[in-house]
């Protein structure tokens, strides 16, 4: 869903969409090459080596032939980027200096000055850590560590990484004097209740701090790394007004366009494995707050990338997260990838020791399958000098393998196995053929879903065969391409035909041309998207605008079209009879056939 239109002022999106050329928007991000009317350009959505991505200048549109993908300059950075709607208008509107209105009927979200206010006091609280750690004696010993790890002045500063002196009173001090409500900032996670629950003191001391920021690039919440033996090792900022942890990726306002250029989502566990992946050129690197991969996140992904590398710590708790991470990723259709690492070793540690192009090319480029991925953790868990390990090993691979789709990659993985363990390749073919019929059996009849047989690889949205549509689809697409281009035929075919669309998504579209049209405004389709509210329905009605529908119309032309979508139902309901007619005849009630067939007459004649 689109949502959260109905709160912003109309004359800022109509302003927005003025300012923001769609050419422009999508020129910063596609390479376009004018062909006829429409400028050509490789879909940034999906992967292609032909272009089908289109972008129509006079109609202030994008639209991609092969995956659907489609809308107006607000959609474009809404999907590149990730945004909400509410979240693309105010970049684009202060993008452009337009100013937005603060009347309670102007805001483009709910009024919430204390949440307003922590968001202040997070910017300037991580610029405070900042400052002290840069300039002050507080920060000198967490400079000295940070420089021992390999972290360059360049990287602190763009990552703005601060220290908390240990003292209880510092950050407590710095937002009273500002007159910020302390009650407030407690509820906000930046301070503590005193332990006998008078007055506060400082949530963070002694640590090295990580600010973290929200996609769109305000500080949210803190990271505090310990200097020097302790426990926590790490402290996040608790769930508060601004912050969730199942909700935030660290470094995702950073990385995002380079992860949507590259479709791809370098998946870390740490924020300093994100900082070191970052100065290694790894530029499309995130991490989870010290947590576990959750739903939350990989929706947020999903709206970015296709392709997910995961780069976990190479000990084993390391290589059991991701094991636990790739079925919840191929579930959700990403390919999966595993970067191996040296056992015990992490991003961080890696790039210390080997340096950040030993990184890049000999871990995130050389990343496996998540298959081989499976099979090398498999095989750590057994002793394959011995008989009894090396057959549990072969018998568990054969789980994995046996259900892959496909043929040529269950034979890349049967014959590195017969290879390394010097085993039949032909055998343990045939019982990966065994094991797979034996699946197969085990599969409900027509359940084409089964996780394990399509492995997370026929993705929702994947480009498919175009198909020949009935004659009723096509001629409700030619009346509300009608439609969109006049409202004097949108008037026309409300009178006679008003939302009788067969096709839901069709007849929520008429809807809300008719309501467009009433309020007197222009046919603009660019306009007319951002009163969508629903994304698929902003999809079909920009295809729709896409169809090559003459200007020119007759009443004649719209009459056909509206009695081929009448003609429809009739059909249907003659079908349904005839199949009524000949249940009657098979249980010998003649005279209930008879009656059928003068029913049916009588619709042949509508």
């Amino acid at each position: 869903m689109a949502s959260g239109q109905g709160s912003i002022p109309e004359e800022v999106i109509e302003s927005v969409l003025a300012r923001h050329d769609i050419v422009d928007t999508v020129g910063k991000v596609v390479q376009l090459t004018k062909r006829g009317k429409y400028l050509w350009g490789l879909c940034p959505f999906h992967s292609e080596k032909t272009p089908s991505f289109t972008v129509t200048p006079e109609r202030g549109v994008f639209h991609c032939f092969s995956c659907g993908m489609g809308g107006n300059a607000i959609k474009f950075r809404m999907e590149i980027e990730g945004l909400s709607f509410p979240e693309a208008v105010r970049t684009m509107a202060e993008e452009s200096d337009i100013p937005l209105p603060e009347g309670k009927s102007g805001l483009l979200s709910p009024p919430d000055p204390e949440r307003d206010r922590l968001l202040q006091a997070y910017e300037w609280s991580a610029k405070f850590y900042h400052f002290l750690l840069k300039n002050t004696e507080h920060g000198t010993a967490a400079m000295e560590y940070l420089r021992s790890r390999n972290f360059s002045d360049k990287m602190i500063d763009q990552f703005q990484i601060g220290y908390a002196p240990d003292r209880w009173d510092t950050l407590q001090q710095f937002l009273e004097k500002r007159q910020f409500d302390l009650a407030e900032m407690e509820r906000g996670g930046l301070l503590s209740v005193r332990g006998e629950g008078k007055g506060f003191i400082d949530r963070f001391r002694g640590r090295i701090m990580f600010p973290i920021a929200s996609r769109t690039g305000k500080v949210i919440a803190f990271a505090g790394r310990i200097l020097g033996e302790g426990q926590p090792k790490y402290l996040n900022s608790p769930d508060t007004k601004l912050f969730n942890k199942s909700r935030v990726l660290y470094n995702l306002h950073q990385s995002k366009a380079s992860i949507r250029k590259t479709r791809q989502i370098v998946l870390l566990e740490g924020y300093g494995d994100v900082i070191s992946a970052w100065e290694s050129s790894v530029l499309n690197g995130v991490a989870t707050m010290g947590t576990s991969l959750t739903e939350n996140h990989v929706v947020m992904m999903k709206n970015l990338a296709d392709e997910i590398v995961l780069s976990y710590d190479g000990d084993r708790a390391g290589q059991a997260a991701a094991i636990k991470a790739i079925p919840m990723l191929e579930e959700a259709g990403f390919r999966v990838k595993v970067a191996v690492l040296p056992s015990g070793l992490d991003p961080d540690e890696f790039v210390s020791r080997y340096g950040g192009d030993r990184f890049r090319e000999q871990v995130i480029e050389s990343a496996v399958s998540s298959v081989k991925f499976k099979l090398i953790y498999l095989k750590k868990n057994h002793i394959l000098l011995e008989e009894d390990g090396k057959i549990a090993y072969v018998k568990e691979a054969l789980q994995i393998i046996a259900s892959l789709h496909s043929s040529t990659e269950r034979e890349v993985y049967l014959r590195e196995i017969a290879s390394e363990l010097e085993l039949s390749y032909d055998s343990l073919k045939q019982d990966c053929n065994l094991l797979r019929a034996s699946m197969q059996k085990n599969i409900p009849e027509g359940d084409n879903n089964d996780k394990r047989w399509n492995n997370g690889r026929h993705k929702k949205g994947q480009v498919q065969t175009p198909t020949l549509l009935p004659a009723y689809h096509v001629a409700e697409r030619r009346l509300l391409s009608f439609m969109i281009q006049d409202p004097e035929a949108a008037t026309y075919v409300g009178e006679r035909l008003g939302e009788d669309f067969n096709i839901d998504d069709h007849a929520a579209i008429a809807a809300y041309l008719y309501a467009y049209y009433a309020q007197g405004k222009p046919p603009e389709i660019s306009r007319f998207l951002s009163s969508l509210q629903d994304d698929r329905l902003e999809k079909t009605a920009t295809a729709i605008s896409m169809m090559d529908t003459p200007p020119d119309w007759s009443t004649q032309v719209l009459d056909d079209y509206i009695r081929e979508v009448r003609k429809y139902p009739l059909q249907r309901r003659t079908e349904q009879k005839r199949e009524e007619m000949i249940q009657a005849e098979k249980t010998g009630d003649f005279l209930r056939a008879a009656q059928i067939a003068s029913e049916i007459i009588a619709l042949e004649r509508q």
